[in-house]
């Protein structure tokens, strides 16, 4: 997919569908919040949510007073739908529409979170691309958590074809510098009721 598809797709995703009516979504992230909070990061630290989306996972960071929080998304129509959730709070938030596969970070951050971007990533060029933003992004002693579908997880999603990881095969492909530290398997109840299997791993930048 061109760099242009592939965020003609998912601005038409997020213009024609409602929040509540895609399959990702979640009305609490407590899987992500659960994951974060074993880091233990201190308010003042800095996370970026990576193809956060619509997500609500920033609302909660917000509510905990967290004060350096990143959003970024290639669609400018989730950011602007996440904003206008948050309202007035929307300012405490940096936003940032790009393609994380041609994202030059300019700050670090002590906690990078991904849950189901990477796993659209089916090209290997992509994938290094990412990589090699993350390690840009990422702070020595940093936590990297990824969810991505399991290995008997969906094969497809929103139209396009994904990859499916368990944790060594995420730990492969994100290849030296990186230390496993937890992986747990969750099931997302889409709200149409499918059970989608999900698996998150969570490394230690070294």
């Amino acid at each position: 997919m061109t760099d242009a598809n592939r965020k003609a797709h998912w601005e038409n995703v997020y213009t024609t569908k409602g929040e509540n009516e895609v399959s990702w979504f979640q009305q609490d992230p407590a899987p992500s919040l659960e994951l974060i909070d074993l880091a233990q990061p201190a308010p003042e630290q800095a996370i970026v949510d990576i193809g956060g989306g619509a997500s609500r996972l920033v609302d909660r960071l917000v509510a905990r007073r967290f004060s350096h929080v990143t959003v970024l998304d290639i669609s400018d129509a989730a950011l602007e739908a996440a904003k206008a959730r948050l309202g007035a709070r929307a300012g405490e938030v940096q936003w940032i529409v790009a393609d994380v596969t041609k994202w030059r970070p300019t700050q670090t951050f002590d906690i990078w979170h991904d849950r189901a971007a990477f796993h659209f990533l089916t090209e290997s060029a992509d994938k290094a691309a990412y990589v090699s933003c993350l390690k840009a992004a990422i702070s020595p002693g940093g936590r990297v958590i990824i969810g991505t579908f399991a290995l008997d997880g969906p094969e497809r999603c929103s139209g396009l074809a994904v990859i499916r990881y368990d944790a060594a095969g995420l730990a492969a492909t994100l290849g030296h510098g990186f230390e496993l530290i937890d992986t747990r398997r969750h099931e997302h109840t889409t709200p149409s009721g499918v059970i989608q299997k999900f698996q998150f791993s969570t490394f230690r930048r070294e």
